[in-house]
């Protein structure tokens, strides 16, 4: 149940779609903690610490915009976004089965198919052209809880489309691993990493997120696509 302290966050954040963050919120804190998706002691916080902390993280993605969720676990923040935002079209990307089950169910049963996709595997699979078919992209990559940020940047860059940008929700250690793993982004092709505050004056704390924009192709994906534009193939070995 939505505590009448967050109600009027709540609403600012997913307006009419309310209902169905709530219903959402339902399944996390019953379905999802029996299936150990979620912890116990999470259920009672699942609004603050858990989906209006994600809702605010819409404010940095454009209309329209292409979404993968690495690391979607119970949907977090990937479910939300596409909740909040229905102009949105959401990739879940989550490789343990479990997870991806709920997940899927999920996503039929709030009537979010035509929006959301799950795949299961894991983000360097997704980016490389699963079952023959082509590579996942888009605008924005997004990952809540998943690795430290060098880490990151290796599995999400590779998804994002040139010029866009990975949106990494982090908690106050932000600046000291931006500090650490700069030049790791930087060789990744990855811009200049920034620190936003997301959902200021709605929600108490706001939610922290490092944004890095995806300014350059390195690495193998380079060698295919100058390949292709000179109208050869690339082979693996």
């Amino acid at each position: 149940m939505l505590p009448p302290e967050l109600a009027e966050a709540a609403r600012s954040l997913f307006g009419d779609r309310l209902d169905l963050a709530a219903a959402y919120a339902e399944l996390l804190v019953t379905d999802g903690v029996v299936r150990g998706l979620i912890g116990p002691r999470e259920a009672p916080r699942i609004w603050d610490r858990h989906l209006l902390n994600c809702a605010a993280v819409a404010e940095r993605i454009p209309e329209g915009a292409t979404v993968i969720d690495v690391g979607s676990g119970a949907g977090l923040p990937g479910m939300v976004l596409a909740i909040a935002r229905p102009d949105l079209r959401v990739t879940l990307v989550e490789p343990l089965a479990r997870r991806t089950a709920f997940l899927i169910e999920a996503v039929e049963g709030l009537g979010l198919t035509r929006m959301v996709r799950v795949f299961r595997g894991r983000a360097e699979e997704a980016a490389a052209s699963p079952g023959g078919g082509d590579p996942f992209s888009a605008d924005v990559v997004t990952a809540r809880a998943v690795a430290p940020l060098d880490r990151l940047a290796s599995w999400c860059l590779p998804l994002t489309v040139r010029g866009g940008r990975l949106v990494a929700l982090k908690g106050s250690s932000a600046a000291e691993e931006i500090a650490e793993h700069a030049a790791t982004v930087e060789r990744l092709g990855g811009g200049e990493p920034t620190v936003h505050r997301c959902g200021v004056d709605v929600i108490d704390p706001p939610t922290t997120v490092v944004e890095i924009v995806r300014e350059r192709v390195v690495g193998p994906a380079s060698k295919a696509r100058r390949a292709k534009r000179r109208g050869g193939r690339s082979r693996s070995r």
